[in-house]
């Protein structure tokens, strides 16, 4: 259900961020270990550091799962109210 106020309060699929930030850990593991072996440091590199990109935001998700509806809403959690543009109606 579209609101209007989707920029300002959009709410994040966290479960979908969840598995794709835990295929995108396992491919940085699996790219860093192998670039490693085949002697590739820069890419070795450059798939370490995505493996921390990846740490902190799977950590963030599951952060914010455990924090509650709030921000992982279901069915019964209706949308939030749009912005009347800072009027506080």
């Amino acid at each position: 259900m579209r609101t209007g106020n989707e920029p300002a309060n959009a709410r994040s699929a966290l479960r979908l961020r969840f598995w794709l930030s835990v295929w995108g850990l396992v491919w940085a593991v699996f790219g860093t270990a192998v670039f490693s072996l085949v002697g590739r440091p820069g890419w070795a590199a450059a798939c370490g550091v995505l493996f921390l990109v990846v740490t902190v935001d799977l950590a963030m998700v599951l952060r914010h799962i455990h924090q509650g509806p709030h921000w992982q809403p279901g069915r019964d959690i209706p949308p939030y109210e749009p912005d009347h543009g800072g009027t506080g109606r």
